[in-house]
């Protein structure tokens, strides 16, 4: 049976950070209230006292702000409210990192779907814990979707160019053609890890929101020789300092948890102490730990796409299809989208430079061109076709920029630096053109825009600060250098082996772990947030079993 969705005013822990005392104490401290910390706050508040801090604002207070048709308005949105805080990586790639209770699920295309079975194989994981764990998280936030026609014609292009079997609607990673999960409800309200808190014990939990955390405190450990967190120092929206610390409770073991994600768990760990220690001497930082493996390892999936202007009608929707190939990449997409005048203005220029350049003939009909026109109405009357990379194999790196806590730090991808990672980029793009050309999207295409039509679009459109080179209109390879994007699933800075142990403990530091995609080598199945959610349950559950006398629910 699904549980009834807890709003704000019935998260009574829910306070602003101002209203948080000067010191106190907590059995657990959470530092990141986003995909895996609300899971694992509301699973540690079953047995013991907990803290959650985080830098973001609720998304209780404007729901319509994150629903599905304010999808890429939300994500568009830079002002000082917004839910999402970007950055440009050193690839010249544009993101952005969550700023709000509920993490990424608050802005994210809302597809969900577990893990494949290797991952959750080599992770070491308890096949059965994480089953009950990812039935946990389903019973408040994953929905089936309902079909229309955009994606019913996408699933069959699917099927007809051979991404096979059909698999139907599951929440299992499968080779193939499927439906997914969405945490989009028929209505299109979304919904965020944040509503997992609903299971929280609220006589044991407190979240402070805009509580941004300035440093982990450590001391010796006399036994270990080694630093042991103690607790934190978080600022409030006013500025004022706010110190927490570890409850002493005898045989209990009091932590402090990151979970601020893959931008923001390698960044206070350096910002603490804890990295290398060249580079943290110069920025000034007093080195607790050397530990040059903090920031290593960053990847983010590289996304490449064509938008499909249509001639029909197209409905409203996020990812509900997904085409997993049997050579390394995944098909998904959306259609009808809302998007800001500016962009719609923008993509109106592009296609009226595409269409007619240097004074040659159009390349569309009247009729094309008028509908193009039509663009600066912000709705979308089409679709969007993205392909992502497993893995990647290309890997990166993070380093501080200043030591203050807002700001964003250096990121490095390091985009197609291994030639696997460009070669599977170049067979979902041919998987996608033999998609835009199927039967089965025949009605939603116009007859005198041919796919190079649409190839010449998106290297005209302002979608990253890479180069464009002329032979990206002829050569997928370069095609897919010059116009990837992100689909918001990095990770690492924190990998199990190299800053993190199996169990989450940062090596060589007692009280302290990190649970959250920054341990991950690779993101897991076609989209990480189920397994991110799971994991902050299946932890919490771990934590528990090992601390306290504690039975599952």
């Amino acid at each position: 049976m699904r549980m009834l969705r807890r709003v704000a005013p019935y998260y009574t822990f829910l306070k602003e950070a101002t209203s948080a005392p000067v010191v106190s104490v907590y059995d657990y401290i959470i530092i990141g209230g986003g995909t895996s910390g609300c899971p694992l706050a509301a699973t540690l508040s079953q047995g013991a006292n907990v803290l959650v801090l985080e830098r973001g604002g609720s998304p209780y207070t404007d729901p319509d702000k994150i629903s599905l048709h304010n999808f890429i308005n939300s994500i568009s949105d830079v002002s000082a409210s917004s839910f999402m805080q970007p950055f440009v990586s050193t690839d010249g790639v544009l993101n952005s990192r969550a700023r709000a209770l509920g993490g990424g699920s608050v802005l994210n295309a809302g597809f969900y779907s577990r893990a494949e079975a290797q991952f959750i194989k080599e992770a070491g994981w308890d096949e059965r814990l994480v089953e009950e764990s990812y039935e946990w998280v389903e019973k408040v936030v994953a929905f089936e979707p309902k079909l229309m026609q955009w994606q019913s014609a996408v699933r069959d292009g699917l099927r007809e160019v051979g991404v096979l079997p059909y698999n139907g609607f599951t929440y299992d990673h499968l080779v193939g053609t499927k439906i997914g999960g969405s945490i989009f409800d028929e209505k299109g309200n979304r919904h965020t890890a944040a509503d997992l808190l609903g299971y929280a014990d609220p006589r044991r939990i407190c979240v402070y929101l805009h509580a941004t955390v300035q440093q982990i405190l450590f001391q010796d450990n006399k036994e270990s020789g080694g630093p042991q967190a103690f607790g934190v120092i978080f600022k409030d929206a006013a500025g004022m300092i706010h110190r927490a610390y570890l409850s002493k409770t005898g045989k209990k073991k009091s932590e402090i948890i990151l979970s601020a994600g893959a931008i923001g768990s390698p960044q206070i760990l350096m910002l603490s102490g804890i990295g290398p220690t060249q580079h943290l001497q110069a920025h000034g930082i007093k080195v607790a730990l050397d530990q040059p493996m903090v920031g290593q390892g960053m990847a983010d999936n590289p996304m490449n796409a064509l938008a499909v202007p249509s001639p029909v009608p197209v409905e409203v929707s996020l990812v509900q299809t997904v085409g997993i190939t049997n050579f390394g990449s995944y098909i998904e997409t959306g259609s009808g989208l809302s998007i800001s005048l500016p962009w719609a203005q923008k993509i109106q220029t592009s296609f009226e430079m595409v269409s007619n350049q240097s004074g040659h003939p159009s390349k569309f009909s009247q009729e094309v061109n008028a509908s193009l026109a039509s663009l600066a109405n912000p709705t979308f009357q089409g679709g969007v076709i993205v392909e992502k990379v497993v893995g990647p194999l290309s890997r990166g790196h993070l380093e501080l920029l200043t030591t203050d806590p807002n700001d964003n730090p250096s990121v490095t991808f390091n985009y197609f630096k291994e030639p696997e990672d460009l070669k599977k980029c170049v067979e979902g793009m041919k998987t996608i053109i033999d998609l835009v050309d199927s039967e089965a999207l025949s009605r939603f295409r116009y007859k005198s825009m041919p796919v190079q039509a649409l190839i010449d679009l998106v290297l005209h459109l302002p979608i990253n600060l890479r180069p464009k080179h002329v032979s990206a209109a002829f050569s997928l390879e370069q095609y897919c250098i010059d116009t990837v994007l992100t689909i918001w699933h990095y990770h690492g800075g924190c990998q199990i082996g190299k800053v993190v142990d199996d169990d989450y403990k940062v090596m060589g530091v007692d009280a302290l772990r990190v649970i959250d995609g920054s341990t991950f080598s690779a993101s897991p199945g076609t989209n990480p947030q189920a397994t991110v959610m799971m994991l902050g349950r299946y932890m919490g559950l771990k934590i528990l079993s090992e601390n306290f006398s504690f039975g599952r629910k």
